[in-house]
């Protein structure tokens, strides 16, 4: 049986995930030179990271529907940053894969936003709070990990 939870690590819980989606959105609404959407830096930076991908498989991971992916990698398509091609496991499927010049977009992309987080990051806190941010990474780092609801 499950224990309840704490009033504390509900609001605690609750305090890192509007933290995190006010950043993600932040970092993802970054005004960049090559002219892409958020969703389209985000399929980008995925091929980039993850490698060639179904577009069923893109839809689910960027949690949107087929329609909507099938609309950004249309774009990307015609900007030259992905390529279509038969999956060799499946004919019926199509594996989508950065181009040069995608993934120089995608690395574009990256660099821009740690560019960013960083410079806010040295320009709003001080020393001794960049050592405590550092620190709670490290505390939700642990939580990422795959065993970590078993332990402690």
């Amino acid at each position: 049986m499950a224990r309840p939870v704490s009033r504390s690590a509900a609001t605690t819980a609750r305090e890192v995930k509007v933290v995190y989606s006010r950043l993600r959105r932040r970092t993802y609404a970054l005004a960049l030179s090559d002219d892409l959407s958020g969703s389209q830096a985000a399929v980008l930076t995925r091929l980039h990271g993850e490698g060639p991908s179904s577009v069923s498989a893109l839809a689910s991971a960027e949690a949107i529907s087929h329609q909507a992916i099938s609309a950004i990698l249309a774009v990307l398509e015609r900007r030259g940053d992905i390529l279509r091609s038969p999956d060799p496991t499946d004919g019926r499927r199509q594996l989508v894969s950065l181009t040069d010049a995608g993934v120089a977009h995608a690395e574009h992309t990256t660099t821009a936003r740690e560019e960013w987080l960083a410079r806010a990051l040295q320009d709003r806190l001080t020393e001794g709070e960049r050592r405590v941010v550092r620190h709670a990474m490290a505390l939700l780092n642990r939580l990422a990990e795959p065993d970590s609801a078993t332990t402690h």
